[in-house]
């Protein structure tokens, strides 16, 4: 039994997960690409938010009972009659609301402003010119003036009762305006993104000045919450997960293992699409007696049932598909001769929830599914527990470091759900899996070597089952082509080609067409995101 000393540090740290959690804002989703920058920036600033979309039930932001509103920007325009409006129970609930572009556009129009199509539409870089003394900007500006990312084809052309104008821009005689005695505020610029100078300040200015949260979300609080959270969930119950070696899935066995010990099963399932020595990697660090988690972990060899359950497939959609399928097929067969387990373990995070749900307008659009929401529990008849399902990448890897998971492992490149499959383009071949591997594990070697891995968000090979003639001493070479990726992001909602040394690029190039005898041509992927994904399929 514990002694009272313990109980009462308990006690403190569960009072203070719950004043972190209650303390929080609420953004109301019209559609932005942005949308989970903002909850991202709120979130870094130490204040808890959820996104939800605009069309929330009569009576949700009550019961939700935020400090404070975002409403996020949107591809609509409020110049027309059928487009998003914002509810109502929004400015009932009495606490400060931020609007950004849409948003803005949304309150103008609704409280009495007015709001046209520009003439002159800003994409990108501008400058706003602040007025003294207004409570977002004070001290934010030089000399007044501001660097934003403007992303607008409308602007408010009257601002409604009781609000000033507090910024402007050439082309946009209301860039922000504010009524501070209702503390609504807008602006016609994307504080969230990098490219607005202060932008984090202002969210800042916004979520812990103006709504008097005080900044507590912190990655210690997030595990403590988690950690909890699953106890009251699983109670006494046998819990199987499935670990893959990437971030999500070892935080959440670190999590699950924290909360509840011996009473967590993991299930590695080698599905002949890994890296090279992957296997033995993920075996090393978490089988039972090697690590500082000491997990009980089952490995299941079932390369050859997915290569040929992918044979004949080349449609990228398809091939994930088949693979969801037959993991859950090999998973369930394991998982069903595991005595009295209950839940299924999850690395589900954040943005995979948002960007699987959409509201009733359905107006967001599936560019790859996500293999980690939805069909699996029906199927295997498990409950879900999901420790991550309110995180961020970002807040996942920081809770991992609290947990006290190796920083490699924890700041590991992502790799795909589908693994390899989806880094074979059309058709998965055992050959063509075999040449990638290689390809791939040279340069991540050479990224390492030359102190690159980390300065990188993301890297990687692709095949490309293009013939292409080479030579090789006096012989004709007629071989496919590897490509080679390499990106910097902070969010991986956007990103841009990372800009590797001449020399670092030679050097992978070279190696790979000396070492494996089927590439007759190494290329660098010089595509940003958007309008390129960061992974080809």
């Amino acid at each position: 039994m514990r002694d009272d000393s313990a109980a009462a540090v308990d006690g403190r740290a569960d009072r203070a997960v719950a004043e972190a959690r209650a303390q929080r804002l609420l953004v109301i989703d019209f559609g932005s690409q942005y949308t989970q920058l903002i909850a991202r920036r709120v979130r870094e600033v130490g204040v808890y938010c959820e996104i939800h979309p605009f069309d929330v039930p009569e009576g949700f932001v009550a019961e939700f009972a935020p400090r404070g509103i975002i409403l996020s920007g949107g591809p609509e325009t409020v110049t027309e009659g059928s487009t998003p409006r914002i509810p109502d129970q929004v400015f009932a609930a009495g606490v400060p609301v931020l609007g950004i572009c849409y948003g803005m556009h949304a309150m103008a129009a609704q409280l009495g402003g007015a709001v046209e199509a520009s003439s002159h539409r800003e994409f990108g870089h501008a400058e706003i010119e602040a007025e003294p003394g207004d409570a977002l900007f004070d001290g934010l500006t030089d000399g007044g003036r501001l660097p934003v990312w403007m992303s607008h084809g409308d602007k408010v052309t009257a601002v409604p009762p009781g609000f000033a104008v507090t910024a402007r821009t050439g082309s946009a005689p209301v860039a922000a305006m504010a009524d501070p005695a209702r503390r609504l505020f807008g602006v016609q610029f994307h504080p969230e993104v990098t490219h607005t100078s202060r932008g984090t300040d202002l969210v800042r200015r916004f979520a812990r000045g103006i709504c008097g949260c005080a900044g507590s979300w912190t990655p210690g609080h997030i595990a403590e919450e988690a950690i909890a959270a699953v106890r009251a969930q699983v109670g006494n119950d046998r819990v199987v997960l499935g670990l893959s070696g990437g971030v999500d899935s070892s935080v959440a066995a670190a999590l699950l293992s924290r909360a509840i010990g011996d009473r967590l099963t993991c299930v590695f399932v080698d599905n002949g699409l890994l890296r090279l020595n992957e296997r033995e990697e993920v075996e090393a660090a978490f089988a039972s007696g090697g690590n500082a988690l000491n997990l009980d972990l089952h490995t299941v060899d079932a390369a050859e049932e997915f290569l040929a359950a992918l044979a004949g497939q080349d449609e990228p959609e398809t091939k994930r598909k088949t693979i969801g399928a037959t993991f859950i097929d090999v998973f369930q067969r394991t998982a069903e001769r595991l005595p009295d387990v209950r839940w299924l373990g999850q690395g589900t995070i954040y943005p995979d929830v948002i960007e699987s749900a959409a509201s009733k307008y359905g107006k967001a659009h599936v560019i790859k599914s996500h293999h980690n929401v939805g069909g699996l529990p029906e199927r295997m008849r498990l409950s879900l527990v999901e420790p991550l399902r309110d995180l961020f990448k970002d807040e996942v890897r920081q809770v991992g470091m609290a947990l006290g998971l190796p920083r490699e492992l924890v700041y590991r490149h992502p790799f795909p759900g589908p693994g390899l499959a989806v880094r074979v383009l059309g058709e998965v071949r055992r050959e063509y899996l075999g040449v990638l591997r290689r390809a791939d594990a040279i340069f991540l070697e050479e990224l390492r070597r030359a102190d690159w891995y980390d300065r990188v968000s993301q890297a990687f090979a692709v095949y490309l089952p293009v013939a292409s003639v080479g030579v090789v001493g006096d012989a004709r070479r007629y071989e496919h082509v590897i490509a080679l990726r390499a990106v910097e992001t902070t969010d991986f909602m956007t990103a841009r080609w990372a800009e590797l040394p001449y020399e670092l690029v030679g050097r992978v190039s070279s190696r790979i067409m000396n070492e494996i005898a089927g590439v007759s041509r190494v290329v660098y992927d010089v595509s940003s995101k958007p309008p390129a994904t960061i992974e080809w399929e």
